[in-house]
């Protein structure tokens, strides 16, 4: 015995022996070991002691009257559930197939007859270290499983949180946008948003942060945070994703970035505006020819470079009423198949080559990724956004829900915005905010701004850019003009853009005069205002917009300063 490694505690182990003398000699050696002992003749009293008594280790004879140790040995494992109880057989058995029969029965080792103490010693020593290693184990799963509900239960608290910012745009409620977002975790690490901006604009992103689940979405909500304040005080993609790139440069960790499309849908515009950084190529589809303009990665993604060395250049494309766009995360061309084949973009190039619907092409896709079974890799994330007519005019969220009383009514403001403001400041948003100071535009909040929009882009990009409407008589010129216009502007040194706002009360309410001047060339006024208004040209519905929007507009300086009007009638 003193070869033997020491017994941690007293075991309490079950003799199931039909010999009474067997069982009175392996009752003395177990007890002289430190341990208790219990006793049963039969396979019936065996399981009846083990329910009572719950024994850590049983010695359990194979051949016994009234229940054999076979079935009792059975009954025993299924009573002692997921606890580890050892079952040594007792026999003298030597055939391979009877002793195959007892480890199937669930015994756990064998003892041969006649026994050797320091052999049985040594079995019940190895038995009871598998029993507390058993033991340890469940406990460690049990404890892992609290913390992992515990994980669970604060994960959805902040889903429920980060839901709530990051759908709270117009995702779920727009007409013209269908989604489908898989994530590989609870926690999306691709982003989705939508919303519109006070002219009725749509912006739309499609992010993917590095890797999934909650590390991934931890920038979610800062991005979301810009995305939708930005948004709705009418900024540009330009600012918008300037503001994006800083935020996420500074507050992610240096291996952590979002590949992003940010898009302006403008059915005013008939055009779609597109930024895209390290996500795959989406697609302009247009529905009369079946074709399809990709969108293509041009940029790092968002949160990689620093201000200063940050590209927010973006590509116009013309849309028709009816044609889509379509975007995707790599989520989608990363699906694998049991044959650990990607679903890749020559099978989503053959969905869009074989649809002849084009209002089930979101749903071909849908089904092609079905039928392909594949197992996700990551996020899966595919949005499409048809251009319809332009929704009816957002009105302004009040600043103040006040009477009236301290409205600004009686004032005048003029602003001069000169070369190198002009190259990177959007004026729009901050003249929007002075202007709902005043109570009674409030209500034409969204007309307001798509008049100060087009004036004020009609200034810079004919004005003082000398830029030709003409050339966006097709898709070519669209692009073209687009093209001329960054580079210009990048070039600019000289030039200005000039803003004048007068309010001043009425007997009925008030008038609100806005001048906007330009040191362009002008413009002959009466030939571009007799022009009829075509709906499928891609330029000169501009003019026609502000002249129904606004109360009164008149030009001057020939076509360098253009003056319109505001008025409301004071509430009652």
């Amino acid at each position: 015995m003193s070869a033997l490694a020491p017994v941690l505690e007293a075991l309490t182990i079950l003799i199931a022996e039909d010999s009474a003398a067997d069982r009175l000699l392996l009752s003395t050696i177990i007890r002289r070991q430190g341990h208790r002992v219990l006793t049963a003749g039969n396979g019936v009293e065996a399981v009846e002691i083990f329910a009572h008594e719950r024994p850590q280790l049983v010695l359990m004879d194979a051949l016994m009257p009234v229940m054999d140790g076979f079935e009792a040995a059975r009954q025993i494992k299924q009573l002692a559930g997921e606890a580890l109880v050892p079952i040594i057989f007792l026999t003298s058995l030597r055939e391979s197939e009877a002793l195959a029969q007892c480890l199937d029965a669930g015994g756990d080792d064998f003892l041969p007859k006649p026994y050797n103490p320091l052999i049985l010693a040594a079995k019940i020593n190895a038995m009871d270290r598998l029993r507390r290693l058993q033991a340890t184990v469940l406990q460690q799963r049990d404890l892992i499983a609290r913390h992992h509900e515990h994980l669970l239960h604060e994960q959805r608290a902040a889903k429920a949180v980060f839901d709530k910012v990051a759908h709270s745009g117009c995702i779920n409620a727009a007409p013209n946008i269908r989604y489908l977002q898989s994530p590989y975790a609870l926690f999306n690490g691709d982003l989705l948003l939508a919303a519109y901006t006070p002219s009725g604009d749509m912006h739309v992103l499609l992010g993917d942060f590095t890797g999934h689940g909650l590390p991934a979405a931890i920038g979610a909500m800062p991005l979301a945070e810009v995305f939708y304040g930005m948004t709705a005080k009418g900024y540009g993609l330009t600012q918008t994703l300037r503001e994006m790139n800083a935020k996420l440069k500074r507050i992610l960790p240096v291996d952590m970035f979002c590949c992003a499309t940010l898009l302006c849908l403008s059915a005013q515009r008939r055009a779609v505006e597109v930024w895209n950084g390290g996500m795959p190529e989406g697609y302009v589809h247009e529905v009369a020819t079946g074709r399809r303009t990709p969108l293509i990665s041009r940029h790092l993604p968002l949160g990689v470079l620093s201000a200063e060395a940050f590209d927010d250049s973006t590509e116009v494309w013309p849309m028709a009423l009816g044609d889509r766009v379509f975007l995707l995360s790599d989520g989608v061309l990363d699906t694998a198949d049991a044959n650990d084949q990607l679903f890749g973009a020559a099978r989503l190039q053959q969905v869009f080559a074989a649809n002849r619907e084009p209002d089930r092409l979101f749903e071909d896709i849908e089904q092609a990724l079905a039928a392909f079974r594949g197992q996700a890799r990551d996020d899966v994330s595919m949005v499409e956004i048809t251009l319809l007519s332009a929704p009816p005019l957002r009105v302004a969220e009040p600043m103040y829900a006040d009477s009236g009383q301290s409205s600004p009514l009686d004032w005048s403001v003029s602003f001069e915005f000169r070369a190198q403001t002009l190259k990177n400041y959007n004026p729009l948003p901050y003249l929007l905010q002075l202007l709902l100071e005043v109570h009674g535009l409030r209500e034409q909040g969204g007309a307001l701004y798509s008049v100060m929009a087009e004036l004020y882009s009609n200034a810079l990009e004919h004005g003082v850019l000398g830029l030709d409407s003409a050339l966006k008589r097709d898709a070519q010129g669209f692009a073209q003009y687009y093209r001329q216009r960054n580079e210009r502007l990048a070039q600019l040194n000289s030039g200005y853009v000039r803003v004048h706002v007068q309010v001043v009360p009425t007997d009925q309410g008030g008038t609100m005069t806005l001048r906007v001047e330009d040191s362009g060339s002008g413009f002959d006024v009466d030939k571009e205002l007799a022009r009829p208004v075509d709906v499928d040209r891609l330029s000169g519905r501009g003019l026609s917009l502000v002249r129904q929007l606004s109360s009164a507009v008149r030009w001057s300086d020939g076509g360098r300063s253009v003056c319109v009007e505001f008025c409301w009638e004071a509430l009652a």
